[in-house]
């Protein structure tokens, strides 16, 4: 009996040591995976680390050299461009490698990817691709550096900021925004002092130091004064640079010895000149009723074709004349400037629309800046409904329409006109307008800001800044 007690005891044993040896077996390999996922994420940490190290180091690269997208190199180097990545006690411990991808034509964006690496273990990498681009002038749909005044019939559809007050009896889909706290209205100077931004659509708002309503049946984003101001010589755009720049590689006409050049873009990538050899006189006793400068139809009557040619490769034509602009393009990106060398007030060129100037595509692949050294008109002679598609800058004068009383009629009605639709953006820096108090110009002005423009605008368009932003940023997969 007792001998069989003692096997019994012995099979337990070994039953259970076997259990305990499976058992720590299993503990030690655990153990040993936890250690080395633990080691394993470490050096993934690190690696990650060190990829963000180069995006950081590029970010301050371009901080010093804008466009320099080739790591001091040339740019007849291809990349990747390897660094190595130092401890504090100055040892190596792993190694960032950067793909840089140049902004195209016209555009500021540039996209980096960062491929960081560690010594200890090369096998393991973490990709981070970060988007930085220098933000363009383009950041409103409206932009002002005078008095603004926008009558009901106006829709604009981004924000709004002027350096001085704004009479706003419209509707705003986005931020208007003003300089001041408050000011007097030269449009109604007996009306004493008003909010920086305000408006008188419906039931006129109160007179500070009153509380400021809310008013979102016309702002419908809100109002915001007093704010920083725009620096407007941001987009006194070095029009001289811009002219070398044409000469060299792109499209530039000196003066015409007649009233200007016509513009006809073309969705085939070219675009017709004509001289235009006279302007179609105001009708009957249509006459600068309201005494303003430089006043006049500014709609061609005769022109000579001078000829056929292609987008030029940088994407800029200059004229040295007044030019009237119209036509499509279709996956183009222009600049189309006009002004008169050396600077004279009295001298300076302005641009015309007075027809259809439209893209074909409206996701960023289409852009066209209109900088006029002068004014951008819309002529007596414009088409009834019509649209511009362009980013719009009067350098010294105004974005606008001239006076037109109803003597200008001309049988047609011409001192009225039914829509005009703006998309892109438009700067000005003398006051704006396309329709006046006593109904005379564009009875319906829509104004639809193109958000392509901010890091991608047409070639040459001025900056806000001189330093790059991050829009985008993230770990690739």
């Amino acid at each position: 009996m007792m001998k069989h007690q003692h096997g019994f005891i012995l099979v337990n044993t070994l039953v259970f040591a076997s259990i305990a040896v499976v058992i720590t077996t299993a503990l030690v390999t655990w153990s040993g995976s936890l250690l080395k996922n633990s080691a394993q994420l470490s050096l993934r940490e690190q690696a990650f680390q060190i990829a963000e190290s180069g995006i950081d180091y590029y970010r301050w690269h371009l901080a010093h050299n804008q466009t320099d997208y080739y790591d001091g190199n040339g740019a007849s180097s291809t990349g990747p461009y390897s660094h190595a990545f130092v401890s504090k006690d100055g040892s190596v411990i792993g190694h960032y490698a950067l793909t840089i991808t140049p902004p195209p034509i016209g555009s500021t964006v540039v996209k980096i990817k960062s491929v960081g690496t560690v010594v200890e273990d090369p096998t393991v990498k973490r990709t981070i691709e970060a988007t930085l681009a220098i933000p363009s002038f383009a950041k409103y749909a409206v932009v002002a550096n005078d008095n603004m005044r926008f009558g009901s019939g106006t829709e604009v559809f981004g924000p709004i900021q002027s350096n001085y007050g704004i009479h706003f009896d419209g509707i705003a889909h986005n931020t208007v925004s003003s300089a001041l706290s408050q000011y007097t209205d030269p449009d109604v100077p007996s009306g004493g002092l008003q909010f920086g931004v305000y408006t008188t659509s419906g039931s006129a708002d109160p007179h500070p130091p009153a509380a400021v309503p809310t008013r979102s049946d016309v702002f419908m984003a809100g109002r915001q004064f007093p704010v920083p101001t725009v620096d407007f010589s941001a987009i006194t755009t070095n029009l001289s640079q811009m002219k070398d720049d044409a000469q060299a590689s792109g499209r530039y006409f000196s003066a015409s010895g007649a009233q200007g050049y016509h513009i006809i873009l073309k969705t085939n990538d070219t675009f017709d000149l004509y001289r235009i050899n006279s302007l179609r006189s105001a009708p009957g006793s249509c006459s600068n009723t309201a005494g303003q400068t430089n006043w006049g139809t500014w709609s061609i009557n005769s022109q000579t074709l001078l000829g056929n040619y292609a987008f030029p490769t940088n994407g800029i034509i200059f004229v040295e004349d007044h030019v009237w602009v119209d036509g499509q393009i279709n996956g183009a990106r222009l600049t189309i400037a006009a002004g008169s060398f050396p600077y004279s007030p009295s001298q300076q060129k302005n641009i015309t629309v007075n027809t259809n100037l439209q893209y074909t595509n409206y996701d960023g692949t289409d852009a066209i800046a209109l900088i006029a050294q002068g004014d951008f008109n819309v002529g007596l002679y414009s088409d009834d409904t019509f649209r511009i598609d362009a980013a719009i800058i009067a350098q010294n004068g105004r974005v606008g329409r001239y006076y037109y009383s109803s003597s200008c009629s001309g049988g047609s009605s011409y001192h009225i006109r039914d829509t005009l639709t703006l998309y892109g953006m438009l700067a000005t820096n003398i006051r704006y307008g396309f329709a006046y108090t006593n109904g005379t110009g564009y009875q319906i002005r829509n104004i639809i800001y193109d958000s392509n423009l901010l890091y991608s605008p047409p070639p040459s368009f001025p900056s806000v800044s001189n330093q790059y932003q991050t829009i985008s940023w993230g770990e690739v997969k």
